[in-house]
């Protein structure tokens, strides 16, 4: 089944991470026209925990609370929240805002089959890359994709005898919105931070295949195959 999934959440303020779709057409938490005659979906109304539960859990806790249009973590304890429902292929846009060291995450088709989240569900790094620890940066496919120059600009650079970074940084300071952009397809899955085409990948080939072989995913077979959505905290202050 094919979906298509606009997270137009209001906010989501959990242990430094929120997401939010800022559009001025349409109020907070509303779909354009254009968006409900081509399938998009809101995941949260900015009124009620609706279509959210805990991991592994028939509910949501009492830590994850709806408080001005924003859904936040409000207690200890309360875990991670997935989607009810589940998606094979989909388009992911959401709008997300990274306090000053927050770290977090964006899972997508994750099992409850397993005992922890990342055991089946691949990872999009959420973090403020300027004062956060993690060497996964944001917008990374953790631990097995992150952007990279083009060919091009790599030979260019070589030509004049220049080496500058790797890839320059999309995101922007902790505080402030970055958009971010996931699709997931039979072929072409792709990854995009404020507007920046971070990466391209396929599920089906041997290059995921092979990459999946090298990481700390290798002895989960049921990795990356369907399921919900989950975000993911840490525990930073937000």
């Amino acid at each position: 089944m094919k979906s298509f999934i606009g997270c137009v959440l209001c906010s989501v303020v959990v242990c430094g991470l929120q997401v939010t779709e800022l559009r001025a057409e349409v109020p907070l938490n509303g779909l354009t026209p254009a968006e409900k005659l081509t399938g998009w979906q809101m995941l949260f109304d900015g009124k009620s925990t609706t279509g959210w539960r805990n991991f592994k859990k028939a509910g949501i806790s009492d830590g994850w609370q709806v408080q001005n249009g924003a859904l936040s973590r409000v207690a200890a304890g309360a875990g991670d929240i997935i989607t009810v429902a589940q998606y094979e292929y989909f388009e992911l846009s959401l709008d997300y805002k990274i306090s000053k060291g927050g770290n977090s995450g964006i899972m997508y088709h994750v099992s409850e089959s397993l005992a922890r989240p990342w055991h089946t569900g691949p990872e999009i790094q959420v973090q403020d890359n300027e004062d956060g620890h993690d060497p996964q940066k944001a917008g990374w496919l953790y631990q097995l994709y992150k952007p990279s120059k083009p060919n091009w600009a790599k030979m260019f650079e070589a030509q004049v005898g220049y080496q500058g970074i790797e890839m320059d940084d999309a995101t922007r300071p902790a505080g402030q919105w970055n958009q971010l952009y996931l699709r997931i397809a039979k072929k072409d899955c792709e990854v995009q931070l404020n507007g920046v085409s971070y990466f391209h990948f396929d599920m089906n080939s041997k290059d995921w295949t092979e990459r999946i072989a090298k990481s700390k995913f290798a002895k989960y077979p049921e990795f990356g195959k369907t399921g919900n959505w989950l975000i993911n905290f840490f525990g930073q202050p937000s």
